[in-house]
């Protein structure tokens, strides 16, 4: 009998559930975002051996951590005891895990302040169905990591190593004038160190700017253990933007390491920085831009990435594109009235490519993306529209498959891309969009990949 044809067109996606997190979750609007979905988390849900993992603050400020054995179990809740300090968007709650012991990690509550920080027990994620979801299976909440010190910090973030060991990312400085380092847990915590400088110059406009930071699309393992960054530069000197009305984000950027985050090359392998040395990656490291895009635009940092299954690395970035006019005036309303989302991403022969997903953002937030088994596209773009394409297409076929209709979601959203990887199942965690500070639901909603 002949075999089943080939699927046609852009890849489909079935709604079939939508939980309840919280019926009143925080909300305020800080930095045009929203506390409980900020995409510089990573992983603010995530699944883990058949249970799914969430984390967000209560109408009462209190920390939240959420399980649910999947697919179809009851949300179960603990709260912790720590209450956000300040009504900032930037203080979100980052979860990570450690499989060779089975903890769960939470980094909470930093904007270029000291981390709260708290982990659970041990065997509490390898034993979920021996052990009662309660706050006693939690340790005390603390300023340091088991007695590492960081210092301020900023955009914690988790990702778990192929050999098991868990790492933390996070920004050190701030915005303009930053650095980024590395610290690795295995039983206990330690410092890698830092990887990335803030020194180098820049011009553009006529100006120059002699500081600046790397803002994160995302950490990914990928085939053979990779892992992968892509980022953008965000400079100190707001005189290199055209208008005083942008952001001085510019150009899309790429590096890699094959030593979980010891050292870093560029697209080509050359060797563009060691961790916890004084060569570190920066803006004069040669081969790092892989779409430039000068600082006029209102091009977005921190959106997301993901990496197919010939290792090869998918971004999606967002920004005013040219035909708009070559100069914004205003970051967020120009990128409400006219800013697009574009796919960037290697291709099979080494070469990088581009692509307009031709679906305006009516936003100024971020979108996700994520890719499932057979390497086709979604972008979750704000208010929790996703977008597909296909890889036969190479990536030309993007088609709206959920419009959204029914969510009323805030903007920004959270993806379980765990998940994804485990099941094909896309869980989107959003926030029902509110007023001042009236709390509304946080819920998550699943969808089959087709």
């Amino acid at each position: 009998m002949p075999g089943p044809m080939p699927r046609g067109g852009p890849p489909t996606v079935t709604r079939f559930s939508d939980t309840e997190l919280d019926a009143g979750a925080l909300y305020f609007v800080s930095y045009d975002g929203l506390v409980n979905n900020g995409s510089f988390q990573q992983s603010g849900i995530l699944t883990f051996r058949g249970y799914q993992y969430a984390a967000w603050y209560t109408a009462s400020r209190h920390a939240m951590i959420a399980r649910r054995r999947l697919p179809s179990g009851v949300w179960q809740r603990v709260r912790l005891p720590h209450r956000l300090t300040v009504d900032d968007s930037h203080n979100v709650i980052s979860l990570g895990v450690s499989p060779t012991d089975g903890r769960l990690h939470a980094a909470m509550d930093t904007h270029g302040s000291t981390i709260f920080y708290v982990r659970s027990e041990a065997g509490l994620l390898t034993d979920p169905a021996g052990r009662a979801w309660q706050a006693s299976r939690f340790g005390p909440v603390q300023r340091r990591l088991d007695g590492l010190e960081l210092g301020a910090i900023t955009y914690p973030r988790f990702v778990t190593t192929p050999d098991g060991r868990l790492q933390l990312s996070y920004r050190t400085g701030g915005a303009g004038n930053g650095t980024l380092e590395l610290a690795e847990y295995a039983g206990s915590w330690r410092r890698l160190g830092r990887w990335q400088s803030a020194a180098g110059t820049y011009r553009a406009n006529g100006a120059t700017s002699t500081a600046r930071n790397m803002y994160l699309h995302g950490l990914t393992y990928g085939p053979g253990g990779r892992l992968h960054a892509t980022f953008t530069w965000r400079e100190q000197n707001m005189a290199v933007v055209c208008h005083r009305g942008g952001v001085s984000n510019h150009d899309t950027g790429y590096v890699y390491s094959d030593d979980q985050g010891r050292t870093w090359r560029n697209d080509t392998g050359r060797l563009v920085g060691v961790t916890g040395t004084a060569n570190q990656v920066s803006i004069a490291s040669p081969g790092l831009v892989v779409d430039p895009l000068d600082p006029n635009h209102a091009l977005m940092n921190q959106e997301s990435q993901d990496v197919d299954s010939a290792g090869n690395p998918h971004v999606v970035v967002s920004y005013v594109p040219g035909r708009f006019g070559p100069c914004v005036t205003d970051f967020v309303a120009d990128r409400i009235a006219n800013g697009r989302a574009f796919h960037v991403r290697r291709d099979p022969s080494g070469g990088w490519r581009k692509t307009e997903i031709p679906v305006p953002l009516g936003a100024f937030g971020r979108s996700q993306l994520v890719l499932d088994a057979a390497d086709d596209a979604y972008v979750v773009l704000p208010y929790g529209r996703i977008v597909t394409a296909s890889r036969a297409s190479g990536y030309t076929d993007w088609t709206v498959r959920f419009d959204g209709a029914g969510l009323n979601a805030f903007g920004e959203v959270l993806v379980d891309r765990s998940r994804v990887d485990a099941e094909g199942v896309l869980s989107v965690m959003y926030q029902r969009a509110s007023t001042g500070s009236t709390p509304s639901p946080l819920r998550v909603v699943d969808f089959r990949l087709g």
